[in-house]
């Protein structure tokens, strides 16, 4: 099944449309936790088994280039891509390796008010995003309850 999805970020960005791009941008648009090159190619094997590794990280590499995904980095090097380009912060368990997205309009406007007061001299901000590490846990305290009426 061709995702039009897919073909439309490509035509959008100004990309070639070739089936190799096309795989990959589906892969990264329907994995979960952020998946690192190694895994893009895995589930690629299934499909396109010829596709060389070194054309994964060639398109990686022009879907970064055309803010089509970012790059993240895990504690342990591993580069990983998300392709969620709205601003968003990280929670990264470094016991798992495991990474959420996090949204917070009120910590995205504390950011930028306090970066916009430091002015750092030849440097402009681009993007603020927050990486925080820490391990998710159980959730045992999700329980519905209901209300008294």
């Amino acid at each position: 099944m061709v995702n039009k999805t897919a073909i439309n970020i490509l035509v959008n960005k100004g990309l070639r449309v070739t089936p190799q791009r096309i795989a990959v941008l589906d892969i990264l648009l329907n994995l979960d936790n952020h998946p690192s090159t190694e895994d893009i190619t895995e589930y690629l094997r299934i499909n396109y088994p010829r596709i060389p590794i070194s054309t994964v990280y060639n398109i990686l590499k022009a879907f970064v280039k055309n803010d089509i995904v970012n790059r993240v980095k895990t504690e342990n090097g591993i580069i990983r891509f998300d392709p969620l380009t709205e601003k968003h912060h990280h929670l990264y368990s470094s016991d798992s390796e495991q990474i959420e997205d996090f949204n917070d309009d009120e910590l995205d406007k504390l950011l930028e008010n306090y970066f916009r007061k430091k002015q750092f001299p030849n440097f402009k901000i681009k993007d603020i995003r927050v990486h925080i590490k820490g391990v998710f846990t159980p959730d045992t305290t999700r329980t519905v309850k209901k209300k008294d009426n």
